[in-house]
């Protein structure tokens, strides 16, 4: 029921900024909604080191907390010489997906994992769902053992400070 919930307040939230958006200069709502002004409802930006440039094995941050409902844009990237997953399968499934990002090309769809390359760079558009505590992890053989491990959590809106 909850996750329900979060989607009509999203998208109620979502059809009061596109009128917003379109009112005319005489204060009357326009007869349609611009599909673009969706597009345009700004995203909290969350930076993510897979890695650093010294070799260390280990996600920066490597805590998350997201409120349910709520649009995030984590900006991936991989400073390492080596490659990396941000692998939170749960958290993955419990969460929409917008878009993924990377070089010239959008993804769109569920997403489970995300290797970066060294030096590449990626950008995750999402909306986290339903509410729970999830793992984070790379999944290559001896990254994680090493500390390449997070907690993702998602809180209820009315729990976010």
């Amino acid at each position: 029921m909850i996750p329900q919930i979060g989607i009509i307040l999203r998208l109620s939230f979502i059809l009061a900024i596109a009128l917003l958006l379109n009112l005319s200069t005489t204060g009357v709502a326009a007869a349609s909604i611009d599909p673009s002004a969706l597009a345009r409802i700004d995203a909290t930006e969350v930076r993510v080191s897979l890695g650093s440039p010294d070799n260390e094995l280990k996600f920066f941050p490597n805590q998350f907390e997201f409120v349910a409902g709520r649009t995030y844009k984590l900006l991936l990237n991989n400073p390492s010489p080596q490659k990396h997953y941000f692998t939170a399968k749960d958290f993955a499934d419990a969460s929409w997906t917008r878009k993924v990002e990377a070089g010239n090309v959008e993804i769109k769809g569920a997403i489970h994992e995300l290797e970066l390359k060294p030096g590449a760079e990626a950008e995750w558009v999402f909306v986290p769902e339903k509410p729970g505590t999830y793992d984070l992890r790379c999944t290559i053989a001896g990254h994680a053992e090493a500390g390449m491990t997070g907690t993702i959590r998602i809180v209820n809106p009315q729990e976010s400070v």
